[in-house]
């Protein structure tokens, strides 16, 4: 299984932040279409996550003016990202590790869709369940 497809069934929509743009409208972004994160561009660069991890830490150190600022300085940064070819597994494996819950899938340079935890742990489990069914179907036709 591949990134690749699970951006078949999910698509390949991403909303994006650019990296000029104030924290308080790309928070009104994510709370309008009630996401956690988006990747942050420069051009056609991504060069950074920003996600609602960084508005909590930067309202935990500094208060709310923290919204006035640039999501440039807020946001994680380089972006940890996959390509389309990677497999799912090693997606998740990348994620546990980096302690991260969103990887923008990049091909050539250039944003091509992004890929969640929910995402990865939804195709896993689909996986295991059907792996389970077919043992059980061997089973019972011994």
């Amino acid at each position: 299984m591949t990134v690749a497809a699970i951006l078949e069934t999910k698509g390949t929509e991403v909303l994006t932040a650019r990296a000029d743009q104030k924290v308080s409208d790309v928070l009104k972004l994510l709370a309008e279409r009630r996401i956690g994160a988006v990747p942050v561009m420069d051009g056609d660069t991504v060069v950074g996550v920003f996600s609602e991890r960084d508005i909590i830490y930067g309202l935990a150190q500094d208060g709310p003016p923290i919204l006035d600022r640039r999501v440039d300085q807020m946001m994680t940064a380089p972006a940890v990202t996959v390509t389309r070819d990677q497999t799912a597994l090693s997606a998740l494996g990348l994620i546990t590790r980096r302690r991260i819950r969103h990887l923008p899938v990049v091909e050539n340079g250039r944003l091509i869709g992004i890929v969640s935890i929910g995402d990865l742990v939804k195709r896993r489990m689909d996986g295991i369940e059907r792996e389970a069914n077919m043992l059980r179907e061997y089973i019972h036709s011994s």
